[in-house]
């Protein structure tokens, strides 16, 4: 039989099971829609119920592995989910406070107050973190300020890739990619910062030891190797977070900017951490730890397919959710024209998002449809995308020439030919659709000695592309987006903090 590594890759969407081959090709996959859950304690509360987590992982692991039987066993496991998100644990591994989503609204007031325990420019020069209300540093002081007994007997604080690991294998350790994306480290160091975490009254013990993705944690222990189907002493790869993976296997050269197109479009290019100049707060760039050392990963955020799921929720519940519906959905936005017909969206309907407004739609008239709507919302986010773009070639010395674009937002050939168009350079996709496990599983395959090195596995894969190229409509779309511009992020961009 041949061997292949198991991606547990956890989304605020979907929980899933990934097989994965030596040459890169998914052979089997399974999910299940994630959710959080209310904080009855909280107005506005929100958790991840980390138990429920577990058993759809197994689930979705299970489903693989019997489909599978008989052509495949698993050499390893690796498992990748969203950043910040994390949770202090007993020296048992018992959870002292649930963990607090990234979608959860309780930290609004400490961001608010924040320096009252460290100087912001100064937090941000550090880290190259913006300070977004879910960050990892924000939900500790938040516990601190309202459950400050759970700090004092915290053994460990693990991240939620974490936590999994520790269910497998029974060891407690956190990875470079989820620390980068927490705000407690030091951006040149690699390496939590202890000043900062003196400000929670924590020390690097708790977060340690902190190592590279890629390396075996562990093995399954027996409940583990039970639940998940799967043999014991199976090794357990350390894996991170998913943007990073997705942005190492879109192949993407030194400086070239790669769009992460999911829940959030993050916008992100692979850095010399020696040569890269932390730029002003102001500039609204974050700086994420990438999955190799000496690399950083410079970009801009803002929630993307949230705010289309939220629109398709809404308008396109007739459209039975098959096969067929994506295709159904944009074939009625490429019949309306450029602009709109002067509908616009502000697509900001979660924390985090680029200016201090609310959303909203504006420009409706009798004639207005849902798919006006739908492609006034592709249109906004192609503009966020153009201004996080002019951001990012601040940081480098040549101009742009393309943007390599990855994960499920890829999919759409509307969203495409509109970024490309209002970029004004060619947008490539190929398709190797899932590069956040195909990342994910390269580091696994390096750590297992398959090939010499995660870039080494990479080189096996075959992928094909395909160019969006700018076309007709590019003049109309430079004019929308000088008035979009003009009107929505100049006026509240650049948040104060």
């Amino acid at each position: 039989m041949s061997q292949a590594i198991l991606v547990l890759d956890c989304g605020a969407t979907n929980v899933r099971a990934v097989l994965v081959d030596s040459k890169g090709v998914i052979v089997s996959q399974h999910s299940i829609a994630n959710n959080t859950i209310r904080d009855n304690f909280h107005p506005g509360g929100l958790l991840w119920d980390e138990d429920e987590i577990w058993k759809k992982m197994c689930q979705c692991s299970r489903k693989v592995i019997e489909e599978t039987q008989g052509k495949f066993t698993v050499a390893g496991i690796t498992v990748t989910t969203f950043g910040v998100d994390g949770a202090p644990v007993t020296n048992t591994g018992k959870m002292l406070y649930p963990v607090i989503s990234w979608q959860c609204s309780r930290t609004q007031s400490v961001i608010n107050k924040i320096d009252e325990y460290m100087g912001t420019d100064e937090l941000y020069q550090k880290n190259g973190l913006q300070f977004y209300p879910f960050n990892t540093l924000f939900k500790l002081i938040w516990l601190q300020q309202n459950k400050p007994e759970v700090l004092e007997k915290t053994h460990k604080f693990l991240f939620i890739p974490s936590l999994f690991i520790f269910r497998m294998t029974g060891e407690m350790l956190n990875d470079t990619t989820m620390a980068g994306t927490s705000m407690l480290t030091d951006l040149k160091q690699r390496d939590f910062d202890e000043a900062i975490l003196n400000t929670v009254g924590l020390n690097k013990e708790k977060f340690y030891p902190m190592v590279e993705p890629g390396t075996i944690a562990g093995h399954l222990v027996v409940n583990a190797a039970r639940d998940l189907g799967l043999p014991e002493k199976t090794p357990v790869i350390v894996g991170g977070h998913d943007t990073q993976f997705a942005v190492f296997a879109a192949g993407a050269s030194s400086n070239q900017p790669v769009l992460s197109s999911g829940t959030w479009e993050i916008l992100m290019a692979r850095s010399d951490s020696e040569k890269l100049a932390v730029p002003d707060k102001k500039e609204g760039v974050t700086i994420e730890l990438d999955v190799t050392a000496g690399l950083v990963n410079p970009g801009v955020q803002w929630v993307a397919s949230g705010v289309l799921e939220w629109i398709m929720n809404l308008m396109y519940s007739d459209i039975k959710s098959d096969a067929f519906r994506f295709d159904k959905i944009i074939s009625e936005a490429e019949k309306i024209e450029p602009g709109c017909n002067g509908v616009k969206v502000l697509p900001e309907l979660f924390p985090g998002g680029i200016v201090n407004n609310r959303g909203l739609i504006e420009g409706l008239t009798h004639t207005t449809t849902r798919a006006h709507i739908y492609r006034a919302t592709l249109e906004a986010l192609s503009f966020y995308l153009k201004s996080g773009l002019s951001k990012l070639e601040k940081l480098s010395v040549s101009k742009t020439d393309s943007v390599i674009c990855v994960g499920g937002g890829s999919k759409n050939r509307l969203w495409n030919q509109i970024r490309a168009d209002v970029l004004g350079v060619p947008v490539l996709t190929n398709d190797i659709k899932e590069t956040t496990v195909l990342g994910a599983a390269c580091f696994a395959m390096a750590a297992l000695q398959w090939y010499k090195s995660p870039d080494d596995a990479l080189e096996q894969v075959v992928s094909h592309t395909s160019e969006f190229i700018p076309g007709k409509n590019s003049s109309i779309y430079q004019d929308l987006f000088d008035n979009f511009n003009n009107k929505h992020f100049k006026q509240a961009c650049n948040k104060k903090i």
